[in-house]
């Protein structure tokens, strides 16, 4: 235990705390914000029969603690942790359903001989398991964790290694490792001592599969909504800061965070056109911020190497570097961080929402022969014109309209289209997938939503993958990695669940998404930022993988990818090739190949990519 403890100091650096017994011990490692002495962990009631683990934050901890004291309960501590203790004793799994906050934690009640894993409805925060070989259940907030533990079974999943490849990231409840298990978020496993077989998780929160009728003014509740959800983020006995990227979301959260508190904010830029510094440090001085700005590292050879060690496993989110860099900014001024993650998935942003949405609508009055018939051959003849201008770039959305609806949106999110993808796995691999589909939840999320409601369906099949596999991998790691804890209001369920019923019309018009939002914020923020095109962190990483194909090709061709078995070499180089001769832009799958080999070798024991390159 104390091994495991060691291996997530980065998560908790205030210190650490255990509990032992038979059959059972705990282990913690403490990042505190709220009630600084009487908070450690882990946590027991005042009779010592329910004991409590918990990484993460419960908002609305003092809502609930004058319920529970009206109730009868006693508290010693003014810890949001204690609710947990507290709150299952009065309501018992029906705790969760009131809890308002990121969470991931353990609970055992040694009267009832039960132990309760449970997870945060958005998946902000981790929580990994497996059995070692004597049954014993082993879990923790991070994969490195459980690697410490003698007898871990460390064999690939070859399905979460077809996923990534073809999503960059690995979706819930898989890891890749095949005996480590996520538990799902929104998700909760009751587990009774001396049972044989581990329960099934179960799902206590499901996003809305119907938009209901709007508000007179949607975009004041909006306001006043995300206003509620930026100031009950802001509970903590230590300063707060904020990520400012320059766009949307980000602004957003500054405005109604400074009007409330003094605030430090933070941007990572890159040198050229698509610098966000200029216009964050703008924002920043018409919120009277305290604002701090760095150049961002931009060697993505050497940062495959980092984010396999920050990880664990595979990710393909290149915008993870940056996300390490401005943690680590952000980590030498305060110790938490709001940020606008959700913003996009919540309020319809991604410009894949509206493409999905205009196809649908296209899709409707062509029969469903004609569209495999006619349309796919169509698709399937158009070149790919990757590098022409937008109106020319025909074959995406042919390919989409040729689909049905699930398959044609899981061909926007598709890193690594199929049929080049399968080219990629080696052949003993793509026999080990035993017809494994990547595309396989994105069917199942659809199928439950609306049909008439193409928005909805894309932004609740969003909520259900993308965010929890990607958006809070990459910031949850990013941000413990430094010691530092991120809090998305855009995430607080209430205004998911507001925001995803919300009529498509409030949140699509014209050439822009999160419509409301745009409305919402316009008394505080400039007209150009809230009509500009999105852009994210700007990274030249295309430019550099074709400036460095032949050290890209050389690290390919040393030991460990070519070791494991699962792809083929030779078709890996022709993705560097292709991306070389600027024939195609590969730097996304390339960029997952380099940290699937960084993984690899991680595993192998071997030293880091860039020197062995360079041996």
């Amino acid at each position: 235990m104390r091994r495991m403890a060691d291996a997530l100091a980065h998560r908790g650096p205030d210190g650490d705390g255990f509990h032992v017994e038979p059959h059972l011990g705990f282990g913690h490692r403490r990042l505190s914000f709220v009630d600084l002495e009487g908070g450690s962990q882990p946590m027991t009631t005042a009779d010592g029969a329910v004991l409590v683990t918990f990484n993460g934050e419960i908002y609305n901890h003092v809502a609930l603690r004058e319920a529970l004291e009206a109730a009868g309960h006693l508290h010693r501590t003014r810890s949001d942790t204690e609710i947990l203790l507290t709150g299952w004793r009065e309501w018992g799994v029906g705790l969760l359903d009131r809890l308002q906050g990121m969470y991931a934690f353990a609970l055992w009640d040694r009267t009832r001989s039960e132990l309760l894993l449970a997870r945060d409805r958005m998946g902000e925060k981790p929580l990994h398991w497996t059995v070692l070989p004597d049954g014993t259940l082993a879990f923790a907030s991070e994969i490195p964790a459980l690697l410490t533990l003698p007898g871990v079974d460390r064999r690939t999943d070859p399905m979460a290694i077809e996923d990534f490849l073809a999503l960059g990231y690995i979706p819930d409840p898989a890891t890749g490792y095949a005996a480590i298990r996520r538990l799902p978020a929104a998700h909760f496993a009751l587990l009774r001592r001396g049972e044989a077989m581990l329960p099934e998780p179960r799902s206590y929160w499901r996003p809305p599969t119907r938009a209901v009728a709007g508000s007179a003014d949607a975009a004041a509740e909006l306001r006043a909504r995300l206003t509620d959800a930026v100031h009950l983020q802001l509970m903590a006995d230590v300063p707060i800061g904020a990520f400012l990227s320059g766009g949307v979301d980000s602004a957003s959260v500054v405005a109604l965070a400074s009007r409330k508190v003094g605030l430090s904010t933070f941007t990572i830029g890159f040198s050229g056109p698509g610098d966000e510094r200029p216009a964050a440090a703008s924002l920043a001085a018409r919120f009277g911020t305290t604002h701090h700005a760095e150049e961002g590292e931009q060697d993505y050879l050497a940062a495959a190497s980092r984010v396999a060690e920050v990880y664990g496993e595979p990710f393909g989110d290149h915008s993870a570097v940056p996300s390490l860099a401005v943690s680590r900014l952000a980590r030498r001024h305060v110790k938490g961080a709001l940020s606008g993650d959700g913003g996009d998935e919540v309020l319809g942003g991604y410009r894949r929402h509206r493409f999905h949405s205009l196809v649908e609508a296209v899709r409707a009055n062509i029969p469903p022969g004609m569209r495999r018939a006619v349309i796919g051959r169509l698709a399937a003849w158009y070149p790919n014109l990757a590098g022409a201008p937008r109106w020319l770039r025909a074959k995406s959305t042919l390919t989409e309209l040729s689909l049905d609806s699930a398959l044609g949106y899981y061909g926007t999110v598709c890193k690594l289209r199929d049929a080049r993808r399968q080219a990629l796995l080696s052949p003993r691999l793509r026999t080990a997938l035993e017809g494994h589909s990547p595309s396989r939840r994105f069917v199942e999320a659809m199928d439950e939503a609306d049909p008439d409601d193409p928005l909805l369906a894309a932004q609740r099949t969003d909520i259900l993958t993308y965010l929890p596999g990607d958006i809070l991998v990459k910031t949850d790691r990013a941000s413990m990695a430094h010691s530092l804890e991120l809090r998305a209001p855009f995430l607080d369920h209430n205004l998911v669940e507001w925001g995803l019923a919300l009529p498509a019309r409030e949140k699509l018009r014209g050439a822009f998404g999160k419509h409301v939002l745009r409305r919402a914020m316009a008394q505080d923020l400039p007209h150009d930022l809230l009509w500009a095109r999105k852009r994210g962190f700007a990274a030249e990483i295309a430019g550099q993988f074709r400036r460095r194909a032949g050290e890209i090709g050389a690290r390919l061709r040393r030991g460990a990818l070519g070791d494991s078995g699962l792809l083929e070499l030779g078709e890996a180089q022709r993705l560097v090739a292709e991306h070389e001769a600027g024939a195609a832009d590969h730097s996304q799958p390339i960029w997952q190949i380099l940290v699937l080999e960084a993984w690899l070798a991680r595993e192998a024991g071997l030293a880091p990519a860039e020197e062995r390159a360079a041996a």
